[in-house]
């Protein structure tokens, strides 16, 4: 794939070398030339010193031959307006922004593109590992308002149902393993001490979860 990387930081730099290493052709845009220092030395790729939000250097990097092009600088402004420049004008699909501040959020999601919030999805995983010992996160998606956890059956649930566990519709089961062979449950699977439950929720509902495996059943 052509692939623009827009912010030659250490997110950047970082992003563009794991895009080159994986067969990709990688052009990188940033305003300052020191800035390409940070690329690694085996680095290939093609590197457009200029402001991204001018016309004329998203030429020079060929946006208008690109399949996706990640917008990773530290202004929200500049990957906000790249972003919606990307899909709205040059109509490429795979628009990627970085949202720096949380505050700009909003923004990005506006414009419709893709968001990752480093520090939003940072901040609630310390969180989770803080004091969440059991329950653990094993997937996140998006910026982390829908994650997969794992939780491990107690004794107190042993012999009760799935759906006498995860009443309402604000979790789905994925997975459960069970003597280390892991199957699709349904509704009706009956539990046993010792099952782990691959369960896909939000964070509020993963901290009811705990509580509610803790407790007894009614």
């Amino acid at each position: 794939m052509k692939l623009i990387v827009v912010g030659c930081g250490r997110v950047g730099a970082e992003l563009a070398y794991r895009l080159y290493k994986n067969g990709h052709q990688v052009t990188i845009i940033d305003r300052q030339k020191e800035a390409f220092h940070g690329l690694p030395e085996d680095f290939i790729g093609r590197l457009v010193e200029g402001e991204a939000m001018h016309q004329d250097i998203l030429l020079r990097a060929g946006i208008e031959t690109a399949d996706g092009i990640a917008a990773v600088t530290s202004s929200d402004p500049t990957n906000a307006i790249v972003g919606h420049v990307a899909k709205s004008v040059y109509n490429i699909q795979i628009v990627v922004v970085r949202n720096f501040d949380s505050q700009w959020r909003s923004l990005h999601e506006a414009f419709g593109s893709q968001v990752v919030s480093s520090s939003s999805w940072g901040a609630q995983r310390i969180e989770e590992l803080l004091y969440h010992v059991d329950g653990q996160s094993v997937f996140s998606a998006g910026n982390g308002e829908v994650e997969l956890y794992e939780f491990t059956i107690l004794e107190s649930w042993d012999g009760k149902s799935i759906k006498e566990l995860l009443p309402g519709n604000e979790y789905v089961v994925a997975a459960l393993t069970r003597s280390g062979a892991a199957f699709l449950p349904v509704e009706d699977t009956i539990l046993q001490e010792g099952d782990v439950l691959l369960v896909s929720t939000r964070l509020e509902g993963s901290q009811a979860l705990r509580k509610r495996i803790r407790s007894q059943p009614e």
